[in-house]
């Protein structure tokens, strides 16, 4: 459903936008918000629902982010849409700081890797689906119906989660040592790790606008920086932190395959969203065609997660996970190389390029991460890889969004979304496509770079970690 949703949203962004009155930096936080409140969230949740139970929390994620939806739907202007987006964001970070926990727990080490494949490849079905349904619906019925169609997935989902609850005693709380306190909440830790991703995710969505060197720039960055160093000397000293950073400086696994999660995103994350602006905008497709050439991403990653995953099982994450942020930053320079007028053939190979290597990258290191941390410390663990995944996916947002609005100002931010090819807007609309065209071209090669980055990063995990094996 989350996956989903996002797909169906990139496609839907250039429709929704004007109606509702959003610049594109402005429609950068109808993505951005969703993904910066599931990032804040991630790991006081996660280790909430370690104490608490683990399975409860996935239903009320669902309950919240349906809820979340019907709000968007009945959205009638830009703030509003933001403030229900960030809702759902509540809702993904419950979903997502329990998920990869409740299956790893379930499982036996020698088959973590193929299940969470499984799982991975879920989150690819929905990313495929979303594209073709999400352009067919707008075209068809209006942007409402993309989140309307969460309704339906969130009551089966609940009543069957709800039904399979009382006999699920694996997928709980993990059961405390005799005569140990329960953990007390780290109210200081969440809320200045919360500081520290609001003040570092702001100026760069909006850093382009308002200029580098403004005092709210310089501000928000170096509240960032304090926070961070702030939250590191708190963590250190509470007697439960919301984070282990020995997990950090003595865990070599998962610090490299963390780090690597959180290059691998901030990469490709805002791949979909602005090839389907540069779709629709630029080559004046429709929202059902780009749904369609969209395809080809996710539907490579849904076919060959599994099969990476179990794969890992064998030969560990090292190979693997390296591999495809390579993969990765080849698709994006092809993005990147494409001219204005380029073929959809090129387009949907590019895209399946960068499938190829974020289906070789996520299930082996997912099984990295769950598997080099002791049982109880699962949901921490696959809360904090998914603090790093909506981390970057948000920084992805910010950084490359920012790249592409770089080159349009604030009189061509207005005017992109007014027509798809700037016919009937003068000059003025015809240089902001391609002012966007020029700007996606550099997110592009940017992304690529943080790709490789990341991939040098993935190579410090060790040259090979035993399949299955438990830290």
């Amino acid at each position: 459903m989350a996956p989903l949703d996002g797909a169906i949203v990139s496609v839907a962004l250039p429709v929704m936008s004007p109606e509702l009155g959003l610049s594109f930096s402005a429609s950068m936080w109808v993505q951005a918000v969703y993904l910066l409140v599931t990032a804040v969230l991630l790991i006081p949740l996660g280790r909430l629902a370690d104490a608490r139970g683990r399975m409860r929390f996935y239903l009320l994620g669902i309950v919240v982010f349906a809820t979340g939806s019907l709000l968007c739907a009945v959205s009638v202007n830009g703030a509003w849409l933001i403030a229900s987006r960030a809702l759902q964001g509540v809702g993904a970070a419950l979903l997502i700081a329990t998920s990869a926990a409740i299956i790893t727990a379930a499982f036996p080490p020698q088959e973590r890797g193929r299940a969470l494949g499984i799982n991975v490849a879920a989150v690819y079905l929905g990313l495929s689906v979303g594209p073709p349904l999400g352009g067919f619906l707008t075209d068809a019925f209006g942007w409402q119906t993309i989140f309307l169609v969460n309704l339906p997935i969130a009551a089966v989902v609940l009543a069957w989660g709800w039904r399979l609850l009382p006999r699920d005693a694996r997928a709980g709380a993990e059961p405390a040592a005799p005569g140990a306190a329960a953990p007390r909440p780290d109210l200081a830790g969440a809320a200045l790790w919360g500081a520290f991703l609001i003040c570092l995710l702001v100026p760069l969505t909006f850093a382009p606008q308002w200029g580098w060197a403004v005092p709210r720039t310089v501000i928000l960055l170096a509240l960032a920086v304090a926070s961070l160093l702030a939250f590191a000397f708190v963590e250190r000293r509470v007697a439960d932190p919301l984070l282990d950073l020995d997990l950090l400086l003595h865990n070599r696994l998962f610090a490299a395959a963390n780090s690597a999660a959180l290059l691998n995103y901030m990469a490709l994350y805002a791949i979909s969203i602005l090839t389907a602006v540069f779709l629709e905008v630029v080559q004046d497709r429709t929202a059902a065609l780009t749904g369609l050439i969209m395809l080809s991403q996710p539907v490579m990653q849904a076919v060959l997660a599994p099969l990476a995953g179990r794969l890992s099982d064998r030969v560990g994450s090292r190979v693997l996970a390296t591999t495809g942020m390579g993969l990765t930053a080849v698709g994006m320079v092809l993005l990147g190389s494409m001219p204005v007028d380029t073929d959809l053939p090129r387009v949907m190979l590019s895209l399946a390029v960068v499938g190829v290597g974020m289906a070789s990258f996520s299930a082996p290191n997912t099984s990295a991460v769950m598997g080099s941390v002791d049982r109880r410390q699962l949901g921490l663990a696959g809360a904090f890889l998914g603090t790093m995944r909506a981390t970057g996916m948000a920084l992805s947002v910010a950084i490359l969004g920012g790249i592409a609005a770089s080159q349009l100002g604030r009189a061509g931010g207005r005017l992109i979304f007014s027509h798809g090819s700037g016919d009937g807007l003068g000059a003025l609309g015809a240089r902001a496509v391609a002012d966007f065209a020029r700007g996606y071209r550099y997110a592009m090669y940017t992304g690529a770079a943080l790709a490789v980055l990341g991939a040098l990063v993935s190579l410090t995990r060790g040259a090979h970690e035993a399949a299955g094996s438990e830290a």
